[in-house]
């Protein structure tokens, strides 16, 4: 499957969500958030799909787990891992299509692990890449990502940084895949025009992103709401200080029809939701 289909096809995904047109249960955390199960039902269509993960930081690979797919057809099971680093890509090209300057064509990558390069895919995919910059506490593994990148990109120029800090300054687009548990750098490290976005923390006590930058983006832009104020942590400690407004959180099916303008700084939130995982699941079905 394509980067480009995926995409298309989380953008309807979103769109259909703030429609109606899904049944989505909260996804369920187990073990502290080290075993998911994640649900969403299509009523159009009367499709189903069903994902269960198992989480461990330390493991290579971190995610494994499967998805199952049903219809009044029949009934479908994929692997989980290859199509939870598809369908995370895919909802940071349609925010980044969505958000990023027509322009944009520098990206920052923190982060080198298993999403990484859907990541960059999907971003490519959107915003035509002139230069990728990647920072990873591991450099070599930064290094392997760029070598196994290289031929998909070849008229990009592609460079390790030293730090995160280095590595967002003068980027058009960054995007932070990491299991960080405080901000990955400072605000001031950013443009004054530049859209983030930020996957990779997926429970309270994670953080990638300043919340300086929370509090001064154009817009802030999550997935579900209800989900970010459940797992996001630098939402969930933005809000509850007080120093971002829960109304001032727009959701990404909304944003879509009634795009926000591009101005200023622009951030995308995603923890994940199972409407993703439809998506993609139904197209390789």
């Amino acid at each position: 499957m394509t980067m480009a289909a995926a995409i298309d096809a989380v953008r309807a995904a979103f769109i259909g969500l703030t429609a109606g047109e899904f049944e989505l249960p909260p996804r369920q955390a187990f073990s502290d958030s080290r075993s998911l199960v994640m649900t969403a039902h299509h009523l159009p269509t009367a499709s189903t799909a069903v994902k269960v993960v198992s989480i461990e930081i330390e493991r290579d690979p971190v995610i494994t787990g499967t998805v199952v797919y049903s219809d009044p057809d029949g009934q479908f099971v994929t692997d989980a891992v290859p199509l939870t680093t598809l369908r995370t890509g895919a909802v940071v090209g349609v925010a980044t299509e969505l958000l990023a300057d027509e322009d944009a064509s520098h990206l920052a990558l923190l982060g080198a692990g298993a999403q990484a390069a859907d990541q960059v895919r999907a971003v490519h995919a959107v915003r035509p890449l002139k230069k990728l910059v990647v920072f990873n506490r591991n450099a070599r593994k930064a290094e392997a990502l760029l070598e196994s990148l290289k031929d998909e990109l070849p008229d990009t120029v592609l460079d390790v940084a030293l730090d995160a800090e280095e590595a967002v300054s003068g980027a058009d687009v960054v995007c932070c895949a990491t299991a960080s548990t405080k901000p990955l750098f400072s605000c001031d490290a950013l443009k004054e025009r530049v859209h983030v976005n930020a996957i990779g923390s997926y429970r309270p006590v994670m953080r990638e992103l300043p919340e300086e930058l929370l509090t001064t983006a154009e817009v802030v832009v999550v997935d579900q709401v209800e989900a970010a104020l459940s797992e996001a942590g630098e939402i969930i400690r933005a809000v509850r200080s007080g120093v971002l407004r829960l109304e001032s959180l727009v959701e990404l099916g909304a944003a879509l029809g009634n795009p926000p303008l591009r101005q200023g700084r622009t951030v995308f939130k995603s923890v994940g939701v199972a409407v993703q995982d439809w998506a993609v699941a139904r197209l390789l079905a």
